[in-house]
């Protein structure tokens, strides 16, 4: 156990300073869903109560976070394209340790983004101080893995020319199927259910839920809650058995 440990921090480090040494990448993660905040509330934000910052800081953080699969698969991607991994494969590492390992590089960028996008938030509007945005921080940990384990699996699957388009499609579904950019109140049927059924939705709802509240604690915060969990377990799984899988074939 200790040597796992020590196989899983070490690897988070040495990643955690490779994606310092992409400067672009972490500004572009930061940077669009930043301006996308202060727009559409100063937009549209006195128009529907869904761009009030109090929904809006929320659902963007989550929103910053589908970018994370790219960003991630991207990294992992250029690594299988180099000797590095080739080198780690010897030591002795198992595929969850590669795996635990690039997720927890990752953290420190999605602890950063939250505290940002509330903090952008208070200064426009100073309601949105509250004690509940501790809670909804270290729930967005949470939704965030839902991503990087998307990302780590596409990354273990992809090539780095082939990543780009794959993780398009996390970062559109987001966007389309989270409901935070339009009214849901006027559909029904499939596409809701599958609204319903899918992490996105449920990702947005939970943390604008923990920030705000719930009036029904099950369907609000440990049905949504439930649902990013078991995908994030899913998405996991399968990529430490898609990265060992390559290990083999290496």
């Amino acid at each position: 156990m200790k040597k796992s440990m020590r196989y899983i921090f070490t690897l988070a480090g040495r990643n955690f300073k490779e994606i310092l040494r992409d400067p672009l990448g972490i500004i572009f993660t930061l940077a669009m869903p930043l301006i996308m905040e202060v727009a559409f509330y100063f937009l549209f934000g006195k128009m529907t109560a869904q761009f009030q910052m109090k929904y809006l800081a929320p659902g963007i953080i989550v929103f910053s976070q589908a970018f994370l699969t790219l960003f991630t698969g991207l990294v992992l991607s250029v690594d299988r394209s180099s000797s590095f991994l080739t080198r780690l494969y010897v030591s002795g590492a198992k595929p969850f340790d590669f795996i635990a390992g690039y997720a927890l590089s990752v953290l420190p960028i999605v602890l950063f983004q939250s505290v940002l996008f509330f903090a952008v938030g208070i200064i426009i509007d100073g309601t949105l101080l509250s004690v509940t945005i501790i809670p909804t921080i270290a729930l967005s940990l949470l939704t965030s893995l839902t991503f990087v384990s998307a990302g780590i699996l596409l990354g273990s699957i992809c090539n780095e020319k082939s990543i780009g388009g794959v993780a398009s499609v996390v970062i559109a579904g987001q966007s389309v199927l989270s409901g935070m950019w339009f009214p849901i109140d006027g559909l029904s049927g499939g596409f809701l259910t599958v609204m319903n059924v899918l992490p996105f939705r449920n990702a947005t709802l939970l943390l604008q839920n923990a920030f705000n509240g719930a009036t029904d604690t099950f369907d609000g915060i440990i049905k949504p809650l439930l649902i990013v969990l078991a995908y994030t377990v899913a998405i996991f799984l399968s990529a430490v058995i898609a990265f060992g899988k390559k290990m083999i074939d290496n």
